[in-house]
């Protein structure tokens, strides 16, 4: 059985299991409904601008808004200039952070033609300025999640896994697919076994792990002190309950799977936390990962997406499930 949680300066990830942060989906309402389930270890928000965090207000910001029941809760930075690192880690600690987590690894195009994510893994003095900042400005932990780079190459990897490390790193996630590779590719997760070796922090492995088989599939391969999931936790947002109880052995209670009601709670705490022009965008980007689970899916993920309101896409969506009742199945 696999270690049940890991200590990362003051704070313990029980079980070690992370949510990825994904842009228009790891905001309030839907780390919640992951919290209703259980078996997250650490949350995180989207990615947030290092440049722009300074002037954020949390009690109205789509990113930043939170309830006392996400926690612990990472903060994810995007960063460009080592000039925005000291302010924005100052922000964090205002609003209660419980890690600090640098942004190395998205292949968005509008991403690295700003400077960030993916494109640092090229300019080692830049990120090494930027992590040796962060360092010296929080006793947070501090976390990073990078790719395998732009091509296959173990020195090259290694060097920068282990400047990670020597600047003040103390736990890395590794997508295990390269800069230019897309979800169809098969991760490569033996590589995640190479930075694993090298490397004495934590390492987390991420991609492609959507079930209880392939996270332990996942976990001998790679080797890895714990997983972050991503794409599955919209569609199966009670994955992570899941992978606790039979992977990492924590008692959680076993909990039926009502798809209706699991939209409708996202559509509640929607409601309830974001003004109304930040509701139905977040809401379609949720929809469509959880229509996945239905046979005729595409139906579902078609009339929410087309809808001009909450209250049409709820109208809409009650319907395909007054006709897709039968797919209610118990947890396990």
């Amino acid at each position: 059985m696999a270690t049940e949680s890991l200590s990362v300066r003051q704070l313990v990830i029980s079980p070690p299991l992370l949510l990825a942060p994904m842009a228009g989906l790891t905001h309030s309402a839907f780390r919640t409904l992951l919290m209703s389930f259980g078996g997250v270890g650490l949350l995180s928000t989207e990615m947030l601008s290092a440049r722009r965090l300074p002037s954020e207000n949390s009690s109205i910001s789509p990113y930043l808004i939170r309830s006392g029941f996400e926690r612990p809760l990472s903060y994810q930075l995007f960063v460009t200039n080592v000039g925005d690192v000291e302010r924005a880690v100052d922000k964090l600690h205002e609003f209660g952070a419980d890690a600090v987590d640098i942004n190395l690894g998205c292949p968005a195009p509008r991403v690295r033609q700003a400077g960030g994510g993916s494109s640092l893994m090229q300019q080692n003095s830049t990120i090494r300025a930027i992590v040796r900042t962060a360092r010296e400005s929080t006793e947070l932990p501090l976390t990073a999640k990078i790719r395998l780079g732009e091509r296959l190459d173990m020195e090259k990897l290694r060097d920068f896994c282990l400047m990670l490390e020597g600047e003040g790193i103390d736990l890395l996630t590794v997508h295990a697919r390269l800069r230019g590779e897309g979800f169809c590719r098969p991760p490569r997760w033996e590589w995640i076994g190479h930075v694993k070796s090298w490397l004495s922090i934590p390492v987390i492995a991420n991609g492609s792990v959507f079930s209880v088989e392939n996270a332990r599939a996942c976990l001998q391969t790679s080797g890895a002190d714990g997983l972050m999931i991503g794409r599955a936790a919209p569609q199966q947002p009670w994955i992570f309950a899941h992978i606790a109880r039979r992977v990492y052995g924590h008692n959680i209670p076993p909990k039926e799977i009502n798809l209706p009601e699991i939209f409708m709670h996202v559509v509640q705490e929607l409601v309830n936390r974001f003004r109304s022009e930040r509701q139905l965008g977040r809401l379609k980007e949720f929809t469509h990962y959880f229509s996945a689970n239905y046979t005729f899916g595409h139906h579902l993920a078609s009339a929410v997406q087309s809808s001009s309101s909450v209250q049409e896409a709820v109208t809409r969506a009650g319907a395909f499930f007054e006709k897709n009742d039968n797919q209610n199945k118990p947890d396990i």
